[in-house]
């Protein structure tokens, strides 16, 4: 078969152990990120198998129609860039794992990573040192603190252990299956939205962006938080009302913020306003790059691209293609 692979920005995907599941396929990878749909039509015209990594690029229908000899999309994980009812009139098979019940260590470890940047003033200590400086301010202690887990799912649920561990007081706000689930864990429970914008010291957003999700944090909220407090969000941007955040911090509600998610994706030429500000941490969307969690992913990514070649595709989101596949 052959597949193309988009945007492996720094050509990892060859460095794998897994990627070896792909040496009976011609493989062709492009590590820089291209949306257009000229550009990408004319890059994937032979291509019969399509991996993707995340939802770095958007597959919709006027490129899908493009590309008659497309017969396989593989990944991992949700699927909102891609216009999966298109797929299915088209033949197009979808195979994602959406691996519900398996935690992301990676982006959880970068969550509490980025807390304690925060925190701790890390980025803005190693700046002034490197700059020939000593100390250029004073931190703050997680210990005793209020930690506010938004979501309590296979991220958010990791988080909190994290917190527990930290000596802090974790608070849950979410659906009400999820509090039920935070409250048999152990952990508190917030009784209103409100009060938990208003009281907790640390707030980490751990949602999957879908319309419901959509800007379900607003200006209102954040300009709840206090002062001292930290917002820090590795999930979607969308989640927050646009433009929101920024202006809160500017107005000192919260005092903090640490983002690994904007907007627009990939951020380059510092077209951001958060980038420009002293009170906020910034990554460039890592949460679940690591080389332990690249081969987790890929290895599935890679056996459904094997399953479908042997006859037998998995994790099809798209059931009903099954009775009308291209040859």
């Amino acid at each position: 078969m052959k597949v193309a692979i988009l945007d492996d920005y720094f050509d990892t995907l060859r460095t794998l152990e897994c990627f070896s599941k792909l040496r009976d396929h011609d493989v062709t990878v492009f590590t820089d990120h291209v949306q257009d749909t000229d550009q990408l039509a004319q890059r994937l015209a032979e291509a019969d198998t399509l991996v993707l990594i995340r939802e770095r690029t958007d597959i919709r229908t006027p490129l899908l129609e493009r590309l008659p000899k497309l017969r396989l999309i593989s990944q991992r994980s949700v699927f909102p860039h891609i216009d999966v009812e298109t797929c299915t009139r088209l033949g197009i098979v979808v195979s994602s794992d959406l691996h519900a019940d398996s935690p992301s260590y990676a982006a959880a470890e970068l969550t509490w990573g980025l807390i304690l940047a925060a925190t701790r003033r890390i980025p803005q200590e190693v700046t002034s040192l490197k700059a020939g400086r000593w100390q250029s301010g004073i931190g703050r202690t997680l210990r005793s603190k209020t930690l506010g887990i938004y979501g309590y799912g296979r991220i958010g649920r990791v988080v909190a252990s994290y917190g527990r561990a930290f000596a802090m007081n974790v608070v849950v706000w979410g659906r009400d299956q999820s509090r039920a689930k935070a409250q048999a864990d152990g952990y508190g429970v917030a009784s209103t939205k409100e009060e938990f914008f208003e009281t907790c010291d640390v707030i980490s957003l751990h949602l999957r962006l879908v319309e419901a999700t959509r800007a379900i944090v607003t200006a209102a909220d954040l300009d709840r938080m206090k002062p001292t407090a930290v917002f820090v969000n590795t999930s979607r941007a969308g989640l927050v009302e646009s433009g929101a955040l920024v202006t809160a911090l500017r107005s000192g509600r919260p005092g903090l913020a640490a983002v690994d998610v904007y907007e627009t994706e990939p951020l380059v030429g510092r077209d951001d306003p958060l980038l420009a500000m002293d009170n906020v941490v910034c990554t460039p969307h890592i949460g679940y790059v690591t080389t332990d969690e690249w081969e987790l992913q890929f290895a599935e990514i890679f056996d459904q691209i094997n399953a479908f070649a042997a006859g037998s595709p998995i994790n099809v989101v798209n059931p009903d293609v099954l009775s009308s596949l291209r040859p």
